[in-house]
This record gives C-alpha cells, sequence and structure tokens, in this order.
C-alpha cells in the first residue's frame, strides 16, 4: 500500500504548493506500482494534479507547468524503465528554469542493494541540469540499502 499521508507526504505537498501555481505529475510504470504511487500522490494534493504517462505523452507537456512531479520505478540494474529510457534525451534537452521538481521513485532495497533508488537520481540531476529546484529531498531512515544514485548529502533526492 503507497501511504497517501503521514510526515513525508504533507511535508513534500506543504513545500510544493502555490495557490496559482499548475502541477503536472509524469510518470512510467510496468507493472502498476508506479501508477498506484502517481494517483496516492494525486489524492494527497486534493486533485489539483494533472497526471501523464511518458509513454502517451511527449515530454515537452511538462513546459506548460510551473511545478513539475515526475516518477519512475528503478528497473534491472539501476537502470531507467523503459518508457523514461526512450525520453530521458528530450527530457534533459528541456528547458526547465523557474520550474520547481518533485521527484518519485520505486525500488527494490532488497534484490538491489547496491542501485536501490538510482532512478530517483538520474532523473533528479537531468532536470536539475535543465535549470529546475529541486524539492522533496527526503530522509533514507528506514532504508536498507548499500549505494543509490539517488541520494545526495545524506538525503534521496526525492520521495523512496
Amino acid at each position: 500500500m503507497i501511504p497517501t499521508t503521514g510526515p513525508t507526504v504533507t511535508a513534500i505537498t506543504m513545500e510544493y504548493q502555490s495557490p496559482m501555481s499548475s502541477i503536472g505529475l509524469f510518470f512510467s510504470s510496468s507493472t502498476g506500482n508506479t501508477t498506484e504511487a502517481a494517483d496516492a500522490i494525486k489524492s494527497a494534493f486534493g486533485g489539483a494534479v494533472d497526471i501523464y504517462s511518458v509513454a502517451d505523452t511527449p515530454v515537452d507537456k511538462m513546459l506548460e507547468y510551473d511545478n513539475l512531479i515526475i516518477g519512475i520505478p528503478t528497473w534491472e540494474i539501476g537502470e531507467l524503465e523503459a518508457d523514461w529510457d526512450d525520453v530521458v534525451d528530450d527530457y534533459a534537452a528541456l528547458d526547465l528554469s523557474g520550474k520547481k521538481l518533485a521527484v518519485f521513485g520505486l525500488g527494490d532495497q532488497v534484490n538491489y542493494p547496491d542501485t536501490y533508488q538510482d532512478g530517483i537520481g538520474i532523473l533528479a540531476k537531468k532536470g536539475r541540469d535543465a535549470g529546475a529546484t529541486l524539492v522533496g529531498f527526503t530522509s533514507t531512515d528506514g532504508h536498507d540499502f548499500d549505494a543509490s544514485f539517488g541520494v545526495e548529502d545524506g538525503k534521496f533526492m526525492g520521495l523512496a
């Protein structure tokens, strides 16, 4: 079950909300788990989020939003899921200057402890390089892993 409330979700939604801004959530999902998480995030924002699968929507749609949330499952051994892998270069080429970017990711810390939440790091860093301001860093407490490209300064670069 994906939590829709709690300290982490509340902190991210409070940091992210602005009365006059728009929020676009872009994600990929092969198993449906990231879709479920995206729906839970939309619910946490009271439904005020437009959701798009990157498999069906060009990533330049992101330019229509002030605030972006992107979701990614870390796939295989620290790789991007196939739909994000198909569009990551287009995403990296966007001008995201002036936009806030929050990232969430799903991963397997038991079977892949050396690449846990790498997807968060890959997309967060590319978004930041494209000019976005990252928000929503979260604690690694309660996670048991060896290494992650998604950790910076001791925190996940998004919601893990």
